[in-house]
């Protein structure tokens, strides 16, 4: 630097101080509104960030594919490719759901989601006493081989990639999945997609499991091991964090709680003999897009660079693509209100384009009637629309990370990476062997992140209703004269076709040879086998879900919540 240079230099530093001084008196003088500056997940949201009070750090930005990846996990993000947009469908009964993929994919859907039915996400059939009155309700009843065929009956299972969150009979529905894309002629190791498998988030948040944590660890081991043999296309873990913000959790937590869940699953590969360079880049997330627009770009980011860190300076990852935190995201369903319908579309579009400018790889919008029931055809083409709109219209795939190095961004993106660090330290604190699966374990035993969330969910609840956090339509801006929406109502007679169905199917089949492929998966359960292909070969013999997921009971128990108060 030259002696101008440096003096240029000292007079812009001396004009912004005193820009500074000048912005700060003016400000003093100017009267704040009452209102809570805060975040949705209550974090004091400052006046002003710049120079003066915030330099973000350069090497912690970088640039887009380059670790630590805050900025993208891609160097050309989606001026290479847009995001893949993949609609969360399936209601009632499998031609149903069939029909409505059909629609997704001519309207220009890029892959499938699968939401399956209450019963089925239980590993229960559907005509168990437990199953009565939901089958259908939140997703597409699935029972049977015979009823994954007609789920994607005219769709080639080895072109296409299909998501299905589904966690506890996770490996069932794999199972019945690859046996069905077998029949359509397809190897297994054509298969790509994504299964969620993540058990952690249903004994933190949304308590669907079938044993105890253990068992369930076995069976993701299991999967882990054998796909990265035989389906080194499939992504057979997607941790999720959306189901923990659903639940009521802050930003922070989401994030901590998801990407610990992610570190335990990588400790899980490793025990496995699994080369972390090679199994982890199959690992893929799942989080929420929440209204606080600015806080959501900044978990996003945050995310990246958090796993980009652990996973080569804790894990010994090596490979660039064992460091990228790749993920879908959905809107927040739980931002979305019965009162004032219409007003949803707003919020997914903004929850949606938030999701965008952080860096997503494949997007879920939800549709404006899905507080009310599933998505009628008009809101799903909607928000499907939606996100065409956003990546058509908007200009927002021209540049790369637009926001990257906005003062306010930055400052947002470093808080909620603090914020989840210090949630690992907790969670190791817990830890009797320093890992982070010690931890998790230990935190859902004691029922430590249910606790968690409740007091951040009881938080934001005790705001809403002082009026300090304020939802349109609901403690403000309400409408007398509003009027009712019509929504998609699942008959009742879809439970008692499904239930013929699957009497029909049991009627057809070779019992004995049923009942046999069932005691030997019990065999294998009890042993160190692994029981991916030991469970393939009981759903040949029509064996259903209910009864594989029975049959895993009677060798690994059921689990009981502890209580928390």
């Amino acid at each position: 630097m030259t002696s101008n240079d440096h003096d240029r230099s000292s007079s812009s530093e001396a004009v912004g101080r005193e820009s500074m001084a000048e912005w700060q008196r003016r400000y003093a003088a100017t009267p704040e509104r009452d209102e809570d500056f805060t975040t949705l997940s209550e974090v004091p949201v400052p006046p002003l960030v710049g120079p003066d009070s915030y330099t973000p750090d350069f090497e912690r930005i970088g640039y887009p594919g380059v670790y630590p990846f805050t900025r993208g996990v891609y160097p050309s993000m989606y001026r290479g490719r847009p995001w893949t947009i993949r609609q969360f469908a399936g209601f009632g009964s499998v031609s149903d759901t069939n029909r409505r993929y059909h629609d997704l994919l001519r309207a220009g859907q890029h892959g499938l989601s699968v939401a399956f039915d209450m019963p089925t996400l239980m590993g229960r059939d559907s005509d168990e006493v437990e199953s009565a009155g939901e089958v259908g309700h939140c997703g597409v009843a699935v029972d049977t081989l015979s009823d994954v065929e007609g789920l994607f009956d005219g769709i080639p299972l080895g072109e296409i990639t299909t998501s299905m969150t589904i966690n506890g009979p996770a490996v069932v529905l794999f199972a019945m999945y690859a046996v069905a894309a077998e029949r359509q002629g397809f190897a297994i190791d054509q298969l790509a997609g994504t299964l969620q498998t993540d058990i952690y988030k249903e004994y933190i948040a949304q308590k669907e499991w079938l044993f105890p944590p253990q068992p369930h660890l076995r069976l993701i081991a299991d999967l882990m091991e054998f796909t990265s043999r035989q389906v080194p296309r499939y992504h057979p873990i997607s941790v999720s964090g959306y189901h923990i913000r659903e639940a009521g959790s802050t930003a922070a937590q989401e994030l901590a709680f998801t990407l610990a869940a992610g570190f335990s699953y990588v400790e899980l590969g490793k025990s496995r003999g699994l080369a972390v360079d090679a199994f982890a880049p199959r690992l893929s997330f799942f989080f929420d897009s929440h209204i606080d627009f600015f806080e959501e770009i900044g978990k996003f980011r945050a995310g990246r660079r958090i796993w980009a860190r652990w996973m080569r300076e804790r894990y010994g990852a090596t490979a660039d693509k064992a460091m990228l935190l790749r993920f879908h995201t959905q809107t927040a369903g739980v931002s979305l209100t019965a009162q004032q319908p219409d007003n949803n579309i707003v919020r997914t579009a903004l929850e949606a384009m938030a999701a965008v400018l952080g860096g997503t790889q494949s997007l879920h919008t939800n549709a404006l009637d899905e507080v009310l029931a599933l998505p009628s055809d008009h809101a799903a083409k909607v928000a499907l629309r939606t996100q065409q709109v956003i990546a058509e219209e908007t200009g927002v795939t021209s540049t790369i990370d637009p926001l990257g190095g906005s003062w306010f961004v930055e400052w947002m993106t470093d808080k909620v990476e603090a914020d989840t660090e210090a949630y690992f330290e907790r969670i190791l604190a817990q830890s009797d062997d320093g890992t982070i699966t010690g931890g998790l374990l230990r935190g859902i035993e004691s029922g430590w992140f249910m606790s968690e969330i409740a007091d951040a969910a009881f938080a934001y609840q005790q705001a809403l209703e002082k009026g300090t956090k304020r939802i349109v339509g609901v403690n403000v801006h309400h409408d007398p004269d509003e009027r009712e929406l019509e929504v998609l109502r699942i008959s009742a007679e879809v439970e008692r076709a499904q239930s013929a169905r699957l009497a029909d199917f049991r009627a057809g089949r070779d019992a004995g040879k049923t009942g046999e492929a069932l005691e030997v998966l019990r065999g294998a359960a009890r042993s160190d086998a692994n029981l991916v292909p030991v469970i393939m070969d009981a759903v040949r013999a029509d064996a259903t879900l209910g009864e594989i997921s029975q049959a895993l009971k009677d060798v690994f128990g059921v689990y009981r919540e502890p209580p928390v108060i």
